[in-house]
This record gives structure tokens, sequence and C-alpha cells, in this order.
């Protein structure tokens, strides 16, 4: 038997350095789907506004946790968008660490890791944060800020992290393993 989507190993077999990311909401996607891990399945759990869209695939790292409850959130570089569901080995490029506040006033931390597709041509050449454009990322933590205030809530980007301090942040968010 298959295991669910969240409780796919992290880390890739045999490599330390790459990471399975679950794709919800494919690169230019008003619709945000997320996994629901109670029922097993990727749902709809609302629509952006016109005008909005995701600017990359958006996913998860399965078999995490982060501070919020909820798998470690992954903002993925890739060729071309994939379908919900899919499971893509990545290498990460570093993480916009966040602290986000709720339309009910709590404050939690809620960061995000920056990924490249680990067979991608075009980002082929990217190892680390600091190879992004200043540009780009100033548009993701932009569109981070919008998806959020259409919410009710609000982000508040702490800093930007390398590739060490995200796999930092995905050790501290790793599951136990499941045990057979």
């Amino acid at each position: 038997m298959a295991l669910p989507l969240h409780l796919l190993p992290a880390h890739v077999a045999n490599s330390h350095t790459r990471i399975h990311v679950v794709i919800e909401t494919p690169k230019g996607s008003r619709n945000k789907i997320a996994f629901n891990p109670d029922l097993e399945v990727l749902m709809l759990k609302g629509v952006l506004p016109e005008g909005h869209s995701f600017p990359y695939d958006f996913g998860f790292v399965p078999s995490t946790k982060a501070e919020d409850g909820d798998p470690l959130d992954v903002l993925l570089l890739l060729d071309e968008p994939v379908f919900p569901g899919c499971v893509v080995e990545a290498r990460l490029l570093g993480a916009l660490e966040i602290e986000q506040r709720e339309p009910d006033g709590t404050v939690q931390r809620n960061d995000r890791l920056l990924a490249v597709a680990a067979n991608s041509r075009e980002h082929k050449a990217l190892h680390t944060i600091t190879d992004l454009a200043p540009d780009m990322l100033h548009e993701v933590e932009h569109f981070f800020h919008s998806y959020n205030e259409v919410k009710g809530g609000e982000i508040r980007v702490l800093r930007r992290v390398g590739p060490d301090r995200a796999h930092a942040l995905l050790a501290q968010a790793m599951l136990e393993p499941l045990t057979k």
C-alpha cells in the first residue's frame, strides 16, 4: 500500500541535499489547492482575486510539520508548471523566514523554503538564494504579502537565508519516521 503524500520521505533516497516536494498549486493558478491529510486528498482551499496568481509552483515537503502546524511550505522553480499532487525532486536554494499575523491577531512563524527542481534545465545554474535576481525575490515577497492581505492577515519577512539555514529549518520540521 502506498503512503499518503504527506508521509512520503522528506529526503530523496541516498541524498542529503535533494528533497521531495509535493506540488499543491501550480504556477499561474488562481486556485489555492491544499492537501487535506485527514481525507488524504487535494482540495480547493480558495481562489485568489482577479489579477493574482501563484508566481511559481507551490507545495510542501512531506514528513514535516512547521510551526504553523502544516507541512513546511516550498516555492519551487521549475521550467513548466506541473499538476497538483506531482512529487518533484528538488534542491534547496534558501528560505524566507516569515512571521505571519492571522486575522484573529495571533502571530506565528510560517517560513517558505525556496527550491529548484533537480532536473530543471532553465534553473540548473541556481544553487543559493543569492543566485536569484533581487527583483524576483522582491516580487515573491510581494506575492506573499498580497496573498495574506486578501485573507485579512499580514506577513513580515524576517530575513532571507541560504541553503544551509534552509536545511536547518527542514531538519527542525522533520517528523519521526514511521515504523513498519
